[in-house]
């Protein structure tokens, strides 16, 4: 299982147009993932319907603070490895320190996952 870690805010000013870019970016990526035989997440597949359920009003907000990255962080540590993709993203960045210091495979490009 390999966790895709992109921009999701990063870059947008939270516009939900530039958002979407972000994440149909990753979900391009967990395709591509797909393809080589593994199997690909996002942490927003989950998080996401949780900040929606829990009453979250606007992108940031306390409600999506608190679930946002913590749940991409407990899916990380049910993943194998990390593929980064795009640009600048704290929450990315963080993804790869998490995976690294739990002994994850981090790869930075889908030339570099083995087809299964």
């Amino acid at each position: 299982m390999i966790l895709v870690a992109g921009p999701y805010r990063s870059g947008t000013n939270d516009d939900p147009a530039l958002i979407e870019l972000n994440v149909t970016a990753m979900t391009k990526a967990a395709w591509d993932v797909y393809q080589k035989g593994h199997l690909p997440v996002l942490g927003e597949w989950f998080a996401l319907p949780l900040i929606e359920m829990a009453g979250s009003k606007t992108t940031g907000d306390k409600i999506f603070n608190q679930i946002f990255h913590p749940v991409a962080i407990q899916l990380l540590y049910r993943c194998d490895a990390v593929l980064r993709i795009g640009g600048a993203s704290s929450g990315a960045d963080e993804m790869v320190s998490v995976g690294q210091k739990n002994n994850k495979t981090i790869f930075y490009s889908l030339d570099e996952i083995p087809t299964n």
